[in-house]
C-alpha cells in the first residue's frame, strides 16, 4: 500500500511509519516547512495556512490511504489563550487541509484514519465510556468535537472514514510516562491529586498495531477508541509503575500544586480527568491486544 503520514516525526509516527515500512508498505510523509529529514518520499504542507503540494502528492502515484496523526501536545504547555489557540488551529486546518486533499485527488484513497482522543467524552468519574456515548464538555471536548467534524470533506467523498480517539499513549521513549520516569526511577514518584481519577491508556506497541488493524479493515468506519480494555486508577497505574521498577511510589504530587505550575484549566481536563473508556468497536471487530493491562504493558516496555 502507498499511504500518506502527517505528524510521522511526533511518538506514534515514528513508530507507525517504521512499522508500515517494516511491512513492505510505501510511505509518503508530509513535511512542514523547516522540519526534518523524514524516511522515504516527503511532500510538503503547511497546515497553519492550509495548504499542500497537491502536485507533490499526484506525483508519488496511486494514494491507498491517509493517516493524519499532526497537532500541538496537549499537556506541553500551560494552556494560555495563544496556546489554546495552537491547540484548536492545529488540528482543526490540518484536518480539513489534509481530508480536502484526499478528496480532491483523482484517484481517492480507499481510507482516511484521523487523530483524535478521548478527551471528545470529557471528565466522566466512574462512568464507563464507549464510542456510543455522549460527548463531554470542556475546551477539549470542544476541540476534539470539531477536529473530528474537520475530516468531513473525506467522508463525504466517499472514502472509508476512521476516528482514531486515542487514550494515554505509554512509551518509555515519549509523551506522559517518559516525563514521569525519572521521578519514579528515583523512588520519589506518586500519584497525582486524589489518584481516584480513571486513566484510559493504551501501550505504543498496541497503538500502532490498532492503527494497522483499522488501516486494514475496510468495515472499521467512525470513531473507534483506542485504550486498552483495562482502564487503571492513578493510584493503580502509579503502584503499577512502581512495581515494574522496584521502586517505592508513596510521594503524592497534590492537584493544587499542579495547578500553579500548569494552570487550573488544563490539570483538570488532562492530568486529574477521570475518563473510563473502554474500545468497544475495536473488540468488536476481533482486535487483541498485546498488552491488556497495565502490569503486562509495563514490565515489556520497562
Amino acid at each position: 500500500m502507498r499511504i500518506v503520514i502527517s505528524g510521522a516525526t511526533g511518538l506514534i509516527g515514528r513508530a507507525l511509519t517504521e512499522a508500515l515500512l517494516g511491512r513492505g508498505d510505501d510511505v509518503v510523509t508530509l513535511a512542514r516547512p523547516g522540519s526534518r529529514t523524514l524516511p522515504g518520499t516527503t511532500v510538503s504542507w503547511d497546515p497553519s495556512t492550509q495548504t499542500i503540494n497537491m502536485a507533490g502528492l499526484a506525483d508519488v502515484g496511486a494514494i491507498d490511504a491517509v493517516i493524519h496523526l499532526a497537532g500541538a501536545g496537549i499537556a506541553d504547555k500551560r494552556w494560555t489563550a495563544g496556546r489554546k489557540a495552537e491547540i484548536r488551529e492545529s488540528r482543526i486546518a490540518g484536518t480539513s487541509t489534509l481530508a480536502t486533499a484526499a478528496a480532491n485527488l483523482e484517484s481517492t484513497p480507499s481510507v482516511f484514519i484521523s487523530g483524535s482522543a478521548i478527551g471528545w467524552y470529557g471528565s466522566r468519574g466512574d462512568e464507563i465510556l464507549d464510542e456510543g456515548s455522549s460527548r463531554g464538555d470542556g475546551f477539549l471536548a470542544d476541540v476534539c468535537v470539531d477536529w473530528e467534524d474537520a475530516s468531513a470533506p473525506a467522508k463525504a467523498a466517499g472514502i472509508r472514514t476512521v476516528l482514531a480517539r486515542t487514550g494515554i499513549v505509554l512509551s518509555p521513549e515519549g509523551g506522559a510516562l517518559a516525563k514521569q520516569l525519572p521521578l519514579f526511577r528515583l523512588g520519589i514518584g506518586g500519584r497525582l491529586g486524589p489518584g481516584t481519577q480513571w486513566t484510559s491508556w493504551i501501550s505504543l506497541a498496541d497503538e500502532v498495531r490498532a492503527l494497522l488493524f483499522l488501516l486494514d479493515d475496510a468495515h472499521v468506519s467512525g470513531p473507534v477508541n483506542l485504550t486498552s480494555p483495562e482502564p487503571v486508577r492513578n493510584e493503580e497505574l502509579t503502584r503499577a509503575l512502581g512495581r515494574a521498577l522496584h521502586r517505592p511510589a508513596v510521594l503524592p504530587v497534590p492537584g493544587a500544586a499542579l495547578k500553579v505550575v500548569l494552570g487550573s484549566e488544563l490539570v483538570n481536563e488532562a492530568l486529574l480527568a477521570s475518563q473510563r473508556v473502554l474500545p468497544g468497536a475495536l473488540q468488536s471487530r476481533g482486535f487483541e491486544f498485546d498488552h491488556p493491562s497495565i502490569d503486562a504493558a509495563l514490565s515489556s516496555m520497562l
